[in-house]
C-alpha cells in the first residue's frame, strides 16, 4: 500500500511529494521516495490533479518496487467533475487508487453512527459517489472515493485496516509527514 499526499512552501511555488509504502499487516513504513519542485499549475479549486499528479507521479518512480495500491489525500470521482487526483493517477499509473480526503467537497451525506466502521453513502443526482467512513468511535468521518481499478468496498476495507491509531489512513498520514519534512530539509539546505 503506498500513500501519497503533496505539501506546499507558504507564499512560494515549491513543493514537496511523498510516496510511503507501508505494510498493511504492522502499518511500518517499508520505503520512501520524495520529489522537490515547483507547480507550474496554477491553483484553481476542482483541479488539484493538475498541480499534483505530475510531481506525485516522479516521486512514485523512486520507489524500489512497483506499487499494489495507491491511497491519496484527496478524492476520486466524489469530484464535482468526477475525476479526481485519485482518479488521475489511478489512470496514469494504471494502479488501483482510491482517496481518503478530511473534508466532504461536493456530494451530500448523512452522518453515520458514531461507531468506527459506520459509513454512509456520499451521494449527488442520485448517484453514489463514495462513502462518508467513520475510521475511530466517536470522531469526524472521512470521506473515501475510488480512483481506478478498485471498488468501494475494498476502498473502505483498506481505509479501516489503515486507520487503526489515527484519523486519516497511516499512508497518507506518513506522507504528509514526510513530505513537510522533505518541503523543509530542502529550504534549508539551499535546493
Amino acid at each position: 500500500m503506498v500513500g501519497l499526499d503533496v505539501s506546499y512552501e507558504k507564499a512560494t511555488n515549491r513543493v514537496c511529494a511523498a510516496a510511503v509504502v507501508i505494510e498493511l499487516e504492522s502499518l511500518a513504513v517499508t520505503d520512501v521516495a520524495t520529489v522537490v519542485g515547483e507547480v507550474t499549475f496554477p491553483y484553481v479549486p476542482g483541479l488539484l490533479a493538475f498541480r499534483e499528479a505530475p510531481i506525485l507521479l516522479e516521486a512514485l518512480q523512486g520507489l524500489a518496487d512497483e506499487p499494489e495500491v495507491l491511497v491519496c489525500d484527496g478524492y476520486g470521482i466524489a469530484h464535482p467533475r468526477r475525476f479526481g487526483l485519485a482518479c488521475h493517477v489511478g489512470v496514469l499509473t494504471g494502479l488501483p487508487t482510491f482517496g481518503v480526503a478530511k473534508t466532504s467537497f461536493t456530494a451530500d451525506f448523512a452522518y453515520p453512527d458514531l461507531r468506527r466502521g459506520a459509513g454512509s453513502p456520499l451521494e449527488e443526482g442520485g448517484e453514489t459517489l463514495g462513502r462518508a467512513l467513520r475510521t475511530r468511535d466517536g470522531v469526524k468521518p472521512v470521506f473515501v472515493s475510488v480512483g481506478h481499478r478498485i471498488g468501494l468496498d475494498q476502498a473502505c476495507d483498506l481505509t479501516l485496516s489503515l486507520c487503526r491509531r489515527y484519523r486519516i489512513p497511516e499512508a497518507t498520514r506518513q506522507a504528509d509527514i514526510v513530505s513537510r519534512r522533505g518541503l523543509r530539509g530542502s529550504s534549508r539546505s539551499g535546493d
